[in-house]
């Protein structure tokens, strides 16, 4: 069982730093479960700011590994002009993301199944009217405000199985597979709301509790959120108690023609293998501009 580990690596210590705020769970939720419906997501669990350190790894970043912190910021020019337009993101997107993901992996086969546009801006202004069911993909959401992670180890292994057998039923199989997620901001740089990344080496493997995922056209209230529901079939993300132990990055001033992989799960255990990861508000640049960003959940196998 890994165990957080507490100090910088030399190159590491020189960085620029950011006091801010990240939410993390309190302690005694009996039950954990995060509602989503179009422009709003509501968790069951309480959460507090922490007053945190965040290190700015833009003028190191080439330091950062998928194997040694879970995270990478690389080069990725996309063709989009409109991310807004999601039918020139569904024409175009999912490829050059599945592209871009082997190319930084070197996995043999790349999945990019669904993607989201957050914005810390007017949510409302930006969605699309849809018929049917509330779907949690293709869509424009708030920001993620707490410290998490897109699933948790329990089922992880179980969603990867599905998905390969469901995208390549005569596929070889997989020795391994990294589920996570490409992040690219498009809106001009700097922005008030960025994304920061706890590097693998200062998480304890035990850490992390379920959260899960209940997608619904209606967000419950009161006592209903607590209501017996079909939790076990459902998707879970691991959310976190504070753990002074946690190194926070970002890496400011991004660009449209950037994007951050970083890992949900690894089945890979002798590398870093997840991150936990959330939104903050940084109050290093006053006149930031409004966070806008897609991300796209990946799966990458190795056969």
């Amino acid at each position: 069982m890994a165990t957080a580990v507490g100090t910088l690596d030399d190159v590491e210590a020189d960085a620029r730093t950011v006091r801010a705020q990240i939410n993390y769970l309190l302690p005694g939720t009996p039950i954990n479960r995060r509602f989503v419906s179009a422009g709003v997501e509501v968790n069951t669990g309480k959460y507090a700011p922490f007053d945190v350190t965040i290190r700015d790894g833009r003028s190191i970043r080439r330091h950062f590994t998928l194997d040694r912190q879970g995270f990478v910021l690389a080069d990725a020019a996309s063709s989009v002009e409109d991310f807004y337009d999601f039918d020139e993101v569904d024409r175009i997107y999912p490829d050059e993301v599945a592209q871009h993901v082997k190319r930084l992996t070197g996995a043999s086969f790349v999945a990019a199944i669904g993607w989201m546009i957050r914005t810390s801006g007017d949510v409302a202004a930006k969605q699309r009217e849809r018929e049917g069911p509330y779907v949690h993909a293709r869509g424009v959401q708030p920001p993620a405000g707490e410290a998490h992670i897109d699933t948790e180890p329990s089922r992880a292994d179980r969603q990867a199985e599905q998905v390969y057998r469901k995208l390549r039923p005569d596929g070889p199989g997989y020795s391994r597979y990294i589920y996570g997620s490409f992040w690219r901001s498009f809106s001009p740089p700097p922005q008030d709301c960025p994304l920061a990344l706890c590097d693998n080496r200062s998480v304890g493997d035990e850490e992390g509790v379920p959260n899960v995922l209940q997608v619904v056209d209606q967000i419950p209230e009161g006592d209903a959120m607590f209501a017996p529901m079909d939790d076990e079939s459902k998707p879970a993300a691991a959310i976190f108690h504070f753990n002074p132990s946690h190194r926070w990055w970002y890496f400011s001033n991004m660009h449209r023609d950037e994007a951050l992989l970083f890992k949900f799960h690894d089945s890979e255990r002798s590398v870093a293998w997840r991150v936990p990861h959330t939104a903050f508000w940084d109050p290093s640049f006053p006149d930031a501009n409004v966070r806008e960003s897609i991300e796209t959940r990946i799966y990458a196998f190795f056969e």
